[in-house]
């Protein structure tokens, strides 16, 4: 099992993610939620990181984008990009179906938020995270997956969650610099490279 190599901090970043998607009552646990749960981090690599990128004073700032991307429907940039190019104005679309069903209608939480007493499944994205944060201990030869190699997950995938950390200077480059002292490609497979 894989989460038998996860450290105290690592566990506890899912847990926390857990944690977060039954506060907003979501289906499963996404992307969004584990960096949710990396910005609650105290004392660990994750948060001396994020604090050497000057991120330890903006985090309410990261969380005001993450809602705003759930708003659209967890649509990245690129998303709304692409439909902008077919002339899809995905901000008139939010607004329009939020005055007929409210606030957050998009994001595809359910109202009751005690819909489910059961436990919360992972999404694809936040597996895929889970899956990479392996590849990427092992591409630093590191025996275990910390905190650190779920944020460096985060910034590798594509998707809201990379979009809204490199908007606040958080990019899988900078992190590896803070974290290892150098420069490494976006791998995690096994093809990163010291430079």
């Amino acid at each position: 099992m894989m989460f038998e190599r996860f450290t105290k901090h690592a566990r506890d970043v899912v847990r926390g993610a857990v944690e977060h998607g039954e506060r907003a009552g979501a289906r499963s646990v996404d992307a969004e939620h584990l960096l949710l749960a990396l910005l609650d981090r105290e004392a660990s690599r994750v948060s001396f990181a994020l604090a050497a990128l000057g991120l330890a004073d903006r985090k309410d700032s990261v969380r005001e984008a993450l809602d705003a991307a759930r708003r659209l429907g967890g649509l990245s940039r690129a998303d709304t990009d692409a439909l902008a190019g077919l002339g899809i104005d995905v901000t008139e679309i939010v607004q329009r179906v939020e005055e007929a069903h409210g606030v957050g209608a998009m994001s595809g939480d359910p109202g009751d938020k005690g819909w489910w007493s059961g436990r919360r499944s992972f999404s694809r994205g936040a597996k895929d995270v889970l899956e990479r944060s392996l590849r990427i201990a092992l591409a630093h030869r590191d025996r275990h997956i910390g905190d650190e190699h779920l944020l460096l997950a985060l910034t590798a995938l594509p998707g809201v969650p990379a979009e809204v950390l490199a908007d606040h200077g958080v990019t899988y480059e900078s992190l590896t610099r803070v974290l290892y002292g150098r420069h490494e490609g976006l791998g995690g497979g096994g093809e990163a490279k010291a430079g």
